[in-house]
């Protein structure tokens, strides 16, 4: 008997409106950097049309129709998407802009209330920059110290050397889930209990994982976690930090404003509950609405059988890369990747490699992916990165290898 699944790629494609574009004439799009950014279904951008066409108005103030509707859509979404990572609590998540002001969040307010002179931060080698500046800028004020878990040749981490820096007491471990350039997942099943058992809190960097793997805050214990609306098909300006509620409850508000306050005088204010002490000012109701939608898509897809897919597609693109002559690709086997492959072709610049694939309608991502130490560490200037998502085939990997080959005969 075959198993009953929902993912069917072409029936999805038909989902997303932008995938039918030809980015000029004769020429189809083939878009590989969801990395960077997915592309949106029709359900997503629907349901952010309803929103402005139908119940425009602000939240929580409001006791009139409009404003009851549109918070009651803004509450859902957060409760769906608590539900999405089973997080304990809808009231432990707080909307932000994205992944990059999540971890901002965490170092502005709790960084500063409770870290003093000469605390460690543990790091790695492999971090997104909005993973390392907002952490060297909280340095550079308290005269903090920072230290980085090794890559390996390999790249993945290592854990010997992870296990000797935690014997220097950090403060805190931070993280990548998965590496946006090494296509990396970090095992977290291993990384965070460690940190705990060293007395570090753990805030890990989602915005590559919680698109295309179950995501599980039940069993990954993180004390904070952070991701994004824009990579998982919904809009962007719009993200999520979790936290558990002991450490919120604890934190000073990151923004003053309204919405943020129980109670205002003129020398002195009292900080609203949860989630609403760190969501000061209107905030973004569509794209919340959004978001929610997003994750009901992705709901009805099933998570585990977006992650088969996703390594099945990646598989296949490592077998068809590695067949190109002097095509180098970076980060570990398929065993401990998810669907992003980042490469480089001998004395041929990232540059001109996507450029050249781009005249071929394909889109990829050239240089350091906002991650400039790690191509330093493998002393690369830069490298072309193909990201996968649930709408792309084995023929568009066909389309890649193609003109990665056209890349080749222009600088032979």
């Amino acid at each position: 008997m075959v198993a009953k699944t929902n993912f069917d790629v072409g029936r999805i494609r038909d989902d997303f409106p932008i995938l039918s574009r030809q980015v000029r004439p004769g020429v189809p799009l083939v878009y590989l950097d969801s990395a960077a950014t997915s592309q949106k279904p029709i359900s997503v951008i629907e349901s952010m049309d309803r929103y402005y066409r139908e119940m425009n108005a602000n939240i929580h103030r409001g006791i009139h129709k409009l404003a009851e509707e549109a918070t009651q859509a803004y509450e859902s979404a957060r409760q769906r998407i608590a539900e999405f990572i089973n997080a304990p609590s809808p009231e432990e998540l707080i909307f932000t802009r994205n992944t990059t002001e999540s971890i901002n969040l965490v170092a502005n307010s709790w960084g500063r209330a409770f870290l003093q002179p000469g605390d460690m931060i543990l790091l790695t080698e492999m971090e997104h920059h909005s993973n390392l500046i907002p952490w060297q800028l909280l340095a550079g004020q308290l005269s903090l110290r920072l230290e980085f878990i090794p890559v390996t040749p390999r790249g993945i981490l290592d854990l010997d050397e992870y296990q000797r820096l935690l014997k220097m007491g950090p403060k805190l471990v931070s993280l990548t889930h998965m590496s946006n350039v090494l296509g990396t997942i970090n095992p977290l099943e291993e990384i965070l209990p460690a940190a705990k058992s060293a007395g570090a809190l753990t805030l890990v960097d989602g915005a590559q994982s919680v698109p295309h793997f179950p995501i599980d805050l039940s069993k990954i214990e993180a004390d904070f976690y952070a991701f994004s609306a824009h990579k998982m098909l919904g809009p962007t300006g719009i993200g999520i930090l979790y936290g558990k509620r002991e450490l919120l409850e604890k934190m000073p508000p990151f923004l003053g404003g309204g919405e943020m306050i129980k109670r205002v005088e003129l020398r002195s204010f009292t900080a609203n509950d949860l989630p609403h002490k760190f969501e000061a000012g209107t905030p973004a109701i569509a794209e919340a609405i959004g978001f929610g939608a997003a994750v009901d898509y992705l709901s009805g897809i099933g998570m585990e059988e977006i992650e088969k897919s996703e390594k099945k597609l990646t598989g296949y693109a490592l077998e068809r890369l590695s067949q190109i002559p002097g095509l180098h690709v970076l980060g570990p086997g398929i065993e401990d990747r998810g669907g992003v492959v980042s490469f480089y072709l001998q004395d041929i610049h990232a540059h001109d490699v996507a450029q050249i694939l781009d005249s071929e309608g394909i889109a990829v991502r050239a240089g350091h992916h906002c991650a400039q130490p790690l191509h330093t560490k493998f002393n690369l200037p830069a490298t072309s990165r193909a990201s996968f998502y649930i709408y792309n085939t084995e023929q568009e990997i066909d389309r890649l290898v193609e003109g990665i080959q056209k890349v080749k005969s222009i600088f032979a």
